[in-house]
């Protein structure tokens, strides 16, 4: 699993890079994104694998950033309230146990006017992909603890967060968001249907490309 970054300023480039929307396949290796931040950021990993840890630091290493990284669960971070000002998770939320309680923790350390960006293999947009990612999961489910068909973008808006920005790619099955404090933005009423959640203003940070749908 990919170490969650959580960063005390604003990302000044995209953590997005490295994503093969052409394949429709994220890249993803531990420190993979460290390029894509700017020098000013300071960097908090937390992972709960210290072999991946170890690996991110080496890539930290040589790439001579100063990072923190420690290991941790994210359903409980050992981290304090309202201390970062972005939190950046990718390919993660689908093998934690209670995503939902993992988004909280996230959100927890938050602070008041701050990004969280979420990147992750979700529930598929067409029928058939996700007949067939019902039957992966009857394998990764019990071997891997891995789920394809959540949508952890729900528990972000149930949080009162103001979804900024929303895009999905390869047949759906790849989201990333962007989504606001909500003191930062008033939260916006309901859509009859929850599938898309309604657009908030644009992101105000540089994230590199367009995360709209």
């Amino acid at each position: 699993m990919p170490p969650t970054t959580v960063t005390r300023r604003r990302v000044g480039v995209s953590p997005w890079a490295g994503f093969d929307e052409a394949a429709g396949v994220p890249v993803e290796a531990p420190g993979h994104r460290l390029p894509h931040y700017s020098e000013g950021v300071r960097l908090t990993g937390v992972d709960l694998s210290p072999a991946m840890l170890a690996i991110a630091r080496d890539r930290a290493r040589q790439l001579g950033r100063d990072v923190t990284l420690r290991t941790g669960d994210m359903q409980a971070l050992d981290l304090p309230d309202n201390a970062f000002d972005t939190v950046v998770c990718t390919l993660s939320l689908c093998g934690i146990p209670d995503d939902r309680r993992a988004v909280a923790e996230m959100v927890r350390v938050l602070r008041p006017g701050g990004l969280l960006l979420l990147a992750d293999h979700i529930e598929a947009a067409v029928w058939w992909a996700r007949a067939i990612q019902s039957l992966i999961d009857l394998a990764t489910i019990p071997l891997a603890g891995e789920r394809y068909r959540r949508r952890p973008i729900h528990h972000v808006y149930a949080l009162g967060f103001t979804i900024e920005s929303h895009r999905r790619f390869a047949v759906g099955i790849i989201e990333q968001l962007a989504a606001a404090n909500p003191d930062r933005h008033p939260r916006p009423s309901m859509p009859a249907s929850t599938d898309e959640p309604p657009r908030g203003v644009l992101p105000k940070v540089p994230l590199g490309r367009d995360l709209g749908r």
